[in-house]
């Protein structure tokens, strides 16, 4: 297992969590044999939002000597009164229902509660400036609530949560066809915009855990997808990974299948997770950005291409911490020799020469 620390805390976060959306296809038995096999293949992040309550009962049986092991997200809004899933912007019902969801998984504190699923400018002004973010405010100072966080798959009121200060992750919606195309009401914003709040959450030190990586598995039917070519899971997870601020990926399981095929990511080689096609798929308009994918590796130079580009983006954006990172690196853009070879390997068309003159000059060496 990989981990990443989570900016604004201690703590080290499994680059593969788990979605729940679909664990309630599963016997409870089921469901607790694969929660103990996560946890022991060391999945340390797991998301509670199933779509039928009756998964519930599963969660706790698994949990029981192992809630230390695992950080849970669980989020203020989504509502389980009926049995089934749904979502909710009334305070007093998300209140109840996130005490309830506590409740039902045994626990007594929620190292993640995210105010949940708003998509809407008067939906987020309805919830912030309501009863229940000052729930999740009192709640985060008596320890009920460990860290603040927030679900939307609009790029726009991720920025209205980046601004409150408050945040500590977002969860989001990113895949190559969210980021390439408008194709979806679950990708919200164009591909530059996107691109910029990747960096904008990395900046603030924001992380993000990223749902519906595999655009709900569109991207991986070639007949569903809009590229009309299927990528596999390993490609979606490794592109969600390279992103800016991604500390870690929260694909859906229904079971312990579907955790083994997700854990061979780690033994898969480079070439299996290399989603450098995307690049073919690209609107002409959003290529010329690096997108840090290493695609262009390795440099004969020995300069780290995709850190450095990321780097220096950053600095742009008036992350501090950047510089400091880039100039730790072994090699740097003044080593670059214009050989070409980065340039001929660029999927998206990055004139990447060019950027390593920028870069020289930029931070001075």
């Amino acid at each position: 297992m990989e981990y990443r620390k989570l900016p604004h805390g201690a703590e080290e976060i499994s680059v593969i969590g788990l979605g729940m959306g679909g664990i309630h296809n599963a016997s409870e038995g089921e469901i607790v044999k694969t929660l103990h096999a996560a946890v022991d293949a060391g999945v340390n992040f797991l998301d509670f939002v199933p779509s039928k309550a009756c998964a519930f009962g599963g969660y706790a049986k698994a949990l029981r000597g192992r809630r230390d092991k695992v950080m849970l997200q669980v989020h203020i809004g989504a509502d389980y009164s009926s049995g089934e899933y749904g979502w909710t912007t009334n305070a007093r019902k998300s209140i109840k229902e996130f005490e309830a969801r506590l409740a039902s998984l045994g626990t007594d504190y929620a190292d993640f509660a995210f105010i949940h699923c708003i998509d809407e400018d008067a939906d987020f002004d309805k919830v912030m400036n309501g009863a229940a973010w000052d729930y999740a405010l009192k709640c985060k100072q008596a320890g009920t609530i460990r860290h603040l966080g927030f679900s939307t798959h609009n790029a726009g009121i991720a920025r209205r949560f980046l601004a409150t200060g408050m945040m500590d992750l977002g969860m989001f919606s990113l895949n190559p066809m969210y980021d390439y195309t408008d194709e979806s009401a679950y990708g919200k914003g164009s591909a530059d915009d996107r691109a910029a709040l990747y960096k904008e959450f990395e900046a603030q030190g924001v992380g993000i855990s990223v749902m519906k990586a595999f655009a709900g598995g569109q991207l991986l039917d070639a007949k569903a997808s809009p590229f009309r070519h299927a990528l596999t899971s390993y490609q979606c997870i490794q592109y969600a990974l390279d992103r800016p601020g991604v500390l870690t990926v929260l694909p859906g399981i229904r079971g312990l299948a579907d955790l083994n095929e997700l854990l061979g990511f780690f033994d898969a080689s480079p070439q299996e997770r290399d989603y450098s096609v995307v690049g073919r798929f690209a609107p002409p308009e959003t290529t010329g950005v690096c997108v840090y994918c290493n695609h262009c590796q390795p440099c004969p130079a020995g300069i780290s291409i995709g850190l450095a580009n990321k780097y220096y983006d950053l600095s742009h954006m008036g992350d501090e911490m950047a510089k400091s990172h880039y100039l730790n690196l072994e090699h740097h853009a003044s080593d670059c020799t214009e050989c070409g070879h980065c340039n001929k390997r660029c999927p998206f068309n990055v004139d990447q020469m060019s950027r390593m003159r920028e870069m020289g000059g930029y931070f001075g060496i």
